[in-house]
């Protein structure tokens, strides 16, 4: 199962962990796209655009117009979120152009401090 982590992090922190991969060239298990602030992942994953991941994934390859039409939306507006999410490295274009989401699951980590 292939698996990306949406998680936040210190852009140190992200420095950090592609500085070991770097060296010891033992990469980590799961994809991993990374947000300074949990203001960044929520900006990026509205519900509306979490309704889109969920409906691509494992899906393949599809046309925006077939995912609007699966999540039951209006093309333009999935066209935008598409670009968001293509922006930030969550999702892909295949060769023919249609978007892809290649992963089999999203896992969110975040951790919330005491003030």
């Amino acid at each position: 199962m292939k698996t990306v982590i949406l998680d936040v992090r210190s852009p140190k922190e992200a420095l950090a962990d592609f500085t070991r991969v770097w060296k010891t060239g033992k990469g980590e298990k799961a994809a991993r796209i990374s947000f300074a602030a949990p203001e960044l992942l929520w900006k990026l994953l509205t519900a509306k655009r979490w309704q889109l991941l969920k409906t691509m994934c494992g899906a393949g390859p599809l046309s925006i117009r077939e995912a609007a039409r699966r999540v039951g939306r209006d093309v333009k507006a999935v066209h935008t979120d598409v670009t968001a999410l293509l922006n930030a490295g969550v999702l892909d274009r295949s060769k023919d152009g249609r978007v892809i989401f290649p992963f089999d699951s999203v896992k969110v980590e975040f951790l919330l401090h005491a003030a």
